[in-house]
């Protein structure tokens, strides 16, 4: 009862919307929140208008095939330590996932997994480079493509939610192969 009069009073001051609710297959259906753009706004990242430069930068100096080919080294650079972490750490599928999620939350994603009946639901909570990903949509495409390949002789990576199309968060679905 307290949270919810807390993001009532957020809701009050446009600090926090609350989204479309969430059946569940049992007991009252969940009521999702996020932070609206003034919350957002709250905690400033000091980087994001540079990012935001540079990237404006290099795609009229450079074009934007350069911009891509750089995002795509960067890219390659992700997937090879994600891979050492997993090959090192995580024999099985669930916890090569749950690893992926916890190397996700330590970049600042604030990543989780759920079990569902079918796989697993990678969610992330937060976008660390949203401002990025909003002037130059092939972080979010190489995001994608780097979970698939890393998964890519196990299972089937699909994004369900996308922050960026207006979803209040990222999520991507697992889908073993053969289940």
């Amino acid at each position: 009862m307290g949270v919810r009069q807390h993001l009532t009073d957020l809701k009050s001051k446009g600090l926090a919307e609350q989204t479309q609710e969430e059946r569940q297959t049992r007991g009252r259906p969940v009521h999702m929140w996020k932070l609206s753009k003034s919350g957002h706004a709250r905690f400033p990242d000091s980087h994001s208008q540079t990012t935001i430069e540079l990237i404006d930068v290099i795609r009229s100096s450079l074009g934007e095939e350069s911009l891509n080919q750089l995002i795509d080294d960067r890219s390659e650079k992700i997937e090879s330590h994600y891979r050492a972490q997993l090959d090192a750490t995580a024999p099985e599928l669930q916890q090569q996932i749950e690893r992926l999620a916890k190397l996700r939350s330590e970049e600042g994603y604030m990543a989780e997994v759920r079990l569902l009946p079918d796989g697993w639901m990678l969610i992330e909570n937060h976008c660390p480079i949203c401002s990025a990903a909003t002037s130059c949509q092939q972080f979010c495409k190489s995001e994608l493509e780097i979970f698939q390949r890393l998964f890519e002789n196990e299972a089937t990576v699909k994004r369900t939610d996308h922050l960026l199309a207006g979803a209040r968060r990222c999520a991507y679905k697992i889908t073993a192969h053969g289940a």
